[in-house]
């Protein structure tokens, strides 16, 4: 394995982002940490790519891209 955290697939409910990993874990995170998706519609929200060796998401419509690797950092500034 050549340490990348790579996505497979990605699933909302609606209060979470969820992705399942290459390797099948599932991480979420709350959809309220990204503005943009939190404002999407849900055919908005379905309409994205897993990008740069699927170790991003894309949401072209939204012109919103999510590191895959950041929802595994937690950050006292998106929960306070």
């Amino acid at each position: 394995m050549n340490g990348l955290i790579k996505g497979k697939e990605v699933h909302f409910d609606e209060e979470y982002l969820h992705l399942k990993l290459g390797d099948n874990r599932i991480i979420s995170t709350p959809i309220e940490w990204h503005e943009p998706l939190k404002k999407a519609t849900i055919s908005q929200l379905k309409d994205y790519k897993l990008i740069c060796f699927n170790t991003g998401i894309k949401w072209e419509c939204l012109d919103y891209h999510l590191n895959i690797k950041s929802m595994l950092e937690y950050s006292l500034e998106q929960v306070a």
